[in-house]
């Protein structure tokens, strides 16, 4: 068992150094932070108790958000944020909060990848033409007829370009390469590969800059909190704590079913990536979630315990402080290559067909929540997606039938079955309108479910109404009501409860 989790900790590892790396270009830091995280996801958060397998480290998800919040507040705003996020991770966790991220509808959570995934695929194919992307996804995507004309016009960025479109062709394309070739990372891969081609002479492409680690580390004050009383730093904060949370207990519910081991204890799991993140916050890195691809990683290269997960931290610790200067020779054009992949697979237009095809309301759940989160932001977006999956499984469950009948001798009926909700009340309105100008009515509501109190009061106050008007008999048998034995509802009741 040392064996195994010894060898797929060199693994993970190999592709968790090029990912560490971009998502720090990616949201726009020195390398170092991305890595110091991706140490703090393994030597912190491995030790912790949760999910044995899955492993922590930068997360691609939150790159966009972390470029947006740099561009505007700084790198030392990243820090308070982590921290903070990490402290109400904590909280939430100790409050039992982990399973209720399992209860958010499949819809939401790939429109809200998607709406992760698309974003980052944009920003990535300005960083893979050595050019400065125009920071919201919309600007980005308009302003694309403009970097291919300057593309096309710069040979240095064509040259990068090329480094980028042709990594994303090897990191697809990578499962097709013959055994045992395959099994090496195809993200490490096209790192060398890159890398080789930017040594070639006359190649002038934009190179990873090299700082030292504990230099680049952004250590917050205590003026850096102050900011965080300001309504934008508190959403701030809170869209970091939901994201990060929801990736990895997301994450851990996909390990979990790769596997036969110990099953992921979500409350505990919750409350390490806190501590993960309030240690990542301290020392002024990137945000923490447990990441589904290094997570696959350890669990297909045979890891067993978390001992895999704690020296792949070991290897990136030790990497930055002895070989920090092979860091220097990789394209930042291949980095985004790789990230503009992950993208690709977050966005995965596939899903929105088979969604739709399964279930038209989700797969409408899942475009709002795509289309808010590229139009504003990843936690509008996601309350959005939300919103929209409760109203449409609160229609779903006010399904209601209504059915009447008129006796010969003018009597109407009204049977009402399912759930009675003020979401159907426009519909049991009109019903209850059918009723008048008849002598003698007969409302049946025995075999409704659910009649909640709107609805309830609409019924009570109709056949109040109809009383005063003078109507002959106006007779109403709630769910909790026996009929009367001398009633018409006596005789005909049971009969209609079992036909409905």
């Amino acid at each position: 068992m040392l064996g195994t989790d010894f060898a797929a900790s060199i693994v993970v590892f190999l592709v968790a150094l090029p990912l560490c790396i971009g998502i720090a270009a990616a949201s726009g830091v020195p390398p170092a932070l991305g890595i110091i995280t991706g140490i703090v996801g393994g030597l912190i958060v491995g030790f912790l108790p949760g999910s044995s397998l899955q492993v922590s480290g930068p997360a691609a998800g939150l790159a966009t958000l972390v470029l947006e919040t740099v561009t505007k507040h700084g790198v030392g705003a990243i820090g308070p944020i982590v921290l903070a996020a990490g402290v109400l991770q904590i909280i939430l966790g100790v409050c039992k909060a982990g399973r209720l991220f399992q209860a958010i509808s499949l819809s939401v959570v790939l429109g809200m990848l998607a709406g992760i995934g698309l974003p980052l695929l944009l920003s990535q194919t300005y960083a893979m033409a050595d050019s400065k992307q125009h920071g919201s996804p919309l600007a980005n995507f308009t302003s694309l007829p403009g970097l291919a004309s300057d593309v096309l016009s710069n040979p240095s960025q064509l040259t990068a370009l090329a480094l980028g479109l042709g990594t994303i062709a090897l990191c697809s394309q990578w499962h097709r390469v013959p055994k045992p070739v395959s099994k090496f990372p195809a993200p490490l891969a096209a790192v060398i590969l890159g890398s080789l081609i930017a040594a070639i002479p006359g190649v002038e492409v934009h190179r990873v800059v090299v700082h030292n680690v504990f230099a680049s580390m952004q250590l917050p004050g205590l003026s850096d909190f102050t900011g965080l009383a300001h309504p934008e730093m508190i959403t701030l904060v809170i869209t970091f704590t939901v994201i990060a949370s929801a990736e990895s207990l997301f994450s851990a519910s996909a390990v979990d079913r790769m596997h036969n081991g110990p099953r992921t204890r979500f409350n505990a799991e919750m409350i390490a990536q806190g501590v993960g993140n309030t240690i990542a916050g301290l020392l002024g890195a990137l945000p923490l979630t447990a990441v589904i691809a290094r997570s696959t990683t350890n669990v297909v290269a045979g890891a067993r315990t978390k001992l895999s997960r704690i020296l792949h931290g070991v290897w990136l610790l030790g990497f930055v402080l002895l070989l920090p200067g092979l860091l220097g020779l990789i394209p930042l054009g291949v980095l985004a290559g790789i990230l503009g992949h992950v993208g690709w697979k977050l966005f995965n237009p596939k899903a929105f067909a088979k969604m739709w095809q399964t279930d038209r309301g989700e797969g409408a759940v899942m475009i709002i929540t795509t289309v808010v989160i590229f139009f504003t932001n990843l936690l509008e977006g996601v309350m959005a997606g939300l919103a929209v999956a409760v109203i449409l499984a609160a229609l779903r469950l006010s399904r209601i039938s209504l059915h009447k009948t008129i006796d010969g001798d003018g009597a109407a009926w009204l049977v009402m079955r399912g759930n009675g909700t003020f979401m159907r009340l426009p519909h049991l309105a009109d019903a209850l309108a059918s009723l008048e100008g008849h002598p003698r009515t007969y409302i049946d509501l025995a075999g409704v479910s659910h009649l909640d109190h709107t609805c309830r009061n609409q019924v009570e106050q109709w056949a109040d109404q109809q009383r005063k008007n003078g109507v002959e008999h106006v007779e109403v048998l709630l769910p909790e009501d026996q009929p009367e034995p001398e009633s018409p509802m006596a005789a005909r009741v049971p009969q209609r409860a079992a036909s409905g």
